[in-house]
């Protein structure tokens, strides 16, 4: 599990453990594991970390069941036309390259276990991945590219029964958020339940529980789709 010290991803972190799965959380930040996991400080743009942390999980347990690929970070604020290169190039590393890292020492993990048919490789996306965001072109081009990336990894593994799935939140109340807001000079992230027909953020859990089934033997139905966990997100 990347991105695993805060929001969606610690969210997931527990609702995984609560389900009985063993978790590693890899995260950039120091955290506190799960109940009968670990958390691993390491950086996505580091195929080699992330090698580590699934060298690690064979050690303990044996197998790679599920992998959850959270980390993302989000930056804006202009125009594209005025958006800094090196914006648009952390976006590119952590929010993509992450994912790509992060599927490419995973997945083969999965293909050797013990019981591929069941096995899941969720990326987190974004609303960003189907609409277009004000002042967000960066991050709405990097969350498109995660969507792609996951429709042409559940290609690669056809017949392989291991799947993969993205799945889109909507405004959900998380650091994340409120960085966001920021970038649109809003005191208060609450605002953006204007945009969601629920009329509310979503809270972490909630995302949490769509991605806890996505990683789920049930889930295999939803290789190669975009699940819109967002509220009814609406721009």
């Amino acid at each position: 599990m990347t991105g695993a010290a805060g929001g969606i991803g610690s969210a997931t972190v527990r609702t995984l453990a609560a389900q009985g799965y063993r978790v590693i959380g890899f995260d950039v930040r120091d955290a506190a594991a799960a109940e009968d996991g670990v958390h691993v400080v390491g950086d996505v743009c580091e195929r080699e970390e992330l090698q580590g942390a699934v060298d690690l999980a064979l050690e303990r347990w044996g197998r790679l069941d599920a992998v959850v690929a959270a980390a993302a970070v989000i930056a804006g604020g202009q125009p594209l036309w005025e958006t800094p290169d090196d914006q648009l190039q952390e976006l590119w590393d952590v929010d993509v390259r992450g994912v790509w890292n992060t599927a490419a020492v995973a997945v083969p993990a999965m293909l050797a276990g013990p019981a591929p048919s069941g096995c899941r490789f969720v990326a987190v996306a974004s609303a960003a991945a189907s609409y277009g965001l004000f002042h967000l072109a960066g991050y709405n081009a990097a969350k498109h590219a995660v969507v792609g990336l996951v429709r042409g990894l559940a290609a690669d593994l056809v017949s392989t029964g291991v799947t993969a799935v993205a799945v889109s939140p909507g405004s959900t109340n998380t650091l994340m958020l409120e960085a966001t807001a920021e970038l649109y000079g809003l005191s208060d992230p609450i605002a953006f339940a204007s945009n969601q027909l629920l009329r509310r953020v979503l809270d972490p859990d909630e995302v949490a529980a769509t991605i806890a089934f996505c990683c789920s033997v049930e889930g295999a139905a939803l290789n190669g789709s975009v699940v819109n966990a967002d509220g009814g997100f609406r721009p």
